[in-house]
């Protein structure tokens, strides 16, 4: 018998999305030409999380009528700390071997294991190669004030009109990161922080209210939807926005954020042009590894990209984080995935597993 799960329909797209970002992601890192602004990628994850996470938080709260909280974090806890902590362990034993000057290692794993590592880097430089730790720590902040915000605010409106308060809450995240750049706050202090970087796990959660709630203006747009995919093709554009510069802060994001929200919209058809191009099997595969190549990539793209060209460090450091992250897969997140799915308590009736979680 496994815990209760409480069902999303599976979408390979939303696999496929997911290894559009890592790509972009790892083409970041490598400092790839043309892709300075590649960390966009980022930002495909926060809007897809804040999509997934509401999504079945709210098909819990239509069940049930409340949700469960124990369940939700004891459920994330499995799905993501086992990996983490294979990966935090590689990188104690072998980091001082690759990197024999490095006097942090240890420091740096410790703000990484304990979601710090937005705020460490922000304003305290820590970890430095565990840089990539930070979004890790951005989505985690969230999971932890997402479910009892959300029940708050279901409370408060119902589920019909639970976009309206999203999407104050959007505006104003979006506002919050402006306020910081006019204060003339660094842009790595901007970038990192979960408070100003919230707004696409924010968006991500105001579109599934929207397919939740289907208020009426939601059907027109979406019915109009293909008048908006133009808005996707201005991301490549973004490319050019490289590192330090406070446009990306301002609107970039916020762009990025638009476009997912399009392709999440679009590709819940289950056809077209931009459902058939991610559900190619080689996304699609990369996407189900996503959060182990994540994991891994920063490190081994960062060791390569001391002694090969970009092509080099991209195929080569794909090729090995893919392989890591099977590895992890296949071995100790199998194992957790067991302990998530067992039962916290007797069930009267069996449940199917869910899909497509983050």
């Amino acid at each position: 018998m496994v815990d209760k799960v409480y069902k999303l329909s599976y979408n390979p797209a939303l696999d496929g999305l997911r290894g559009v970002a890592i790509l972009l992601v790892i083409l970041s890192h490598a400092h790839a030409p043309l892709f300075d602004g590649a960390f966009f990628g980022v930002d495909l994850f926060f809007v897809l999380s804040g999509f997934l996470i509401t999504s079945l938080l709210l098909i819990e709260f239509d069940t049930t009528q409340r949700l469960d909280y124990w369940r939700f974090y004891r459920r994330r806890f499995f799905r993501l700390m086992p990996a983490l902590v294979l990966f935090l362990g590689v990188y104690c034993l072998v980091a001082p071997y690759l990197w024999p000057d490095l006097t942090d290692i240890y420091s740096d794993a410790l703000v990484s294991v304990l979601y710090l590592a937005d705020y460490g880097i922000a304003f305290f430089d820590s970890p430095d190669t565990l840089l990539h730790m930070w979004s890790l720590s951005v989505e985690e902040h969230f999971y932890l004030i997402w479910p009892p915000l959300l029940m708050l605010l279901l409370r408060r409106t119902g589920r019909e009109r639970l976009w309206r308060p999203l999407l104050m809450l959007w505006l104003l995240s979006w506002l919050w990161r402006v306020f910081w750049v006019e204060q003339g706050q660094h842009f790595y202090e901007i970038f990192f922080r979960f408070d100003t970087r919230a707004s696409g796990l924010v968006a991500g959660s105001l579109l599934a209210a929207l397919m939740a709630g289907k208020p009426g203006f939601a059907q027109g747009v979406q019915a109009r939807m293909h008048h908006a995919m133009w808005l996707p093709l201005a991301v490549p554009l973004l490319m050019a926005l490289s590192w330090d510069n406070q446009d990306a802060m301002l609107w970039g994001i916020t762009v990025v954020e638009c476009a997912a929200i399009v392709v999440l919209i679009a590709v819940q058809q289950g056809h077209g042009l931009v459902y058939d191009m991610l559900t190619s099997p080689m996304l699609v595969r990369l996407g189900k590894l996503s959060y182990g190549v994540y994991l891994w990539h920063y490190p081994v793209v960062r060791y390569l990209r001391v002694e090969f060209s970009w092509p080099v460090v991209v195929v080569l450091g794909l090729a090995i984080s893919v392989a890591l992250s099977a590895l992890s897969f296949y071995t100790v997140e199998r194992w957790a995935l067991r302990w998530r799915d067992r039962p916290s308590k007797p069930q009267r009736e069996p449940q199917g597993l869910s899909v497509n979680t983050p």
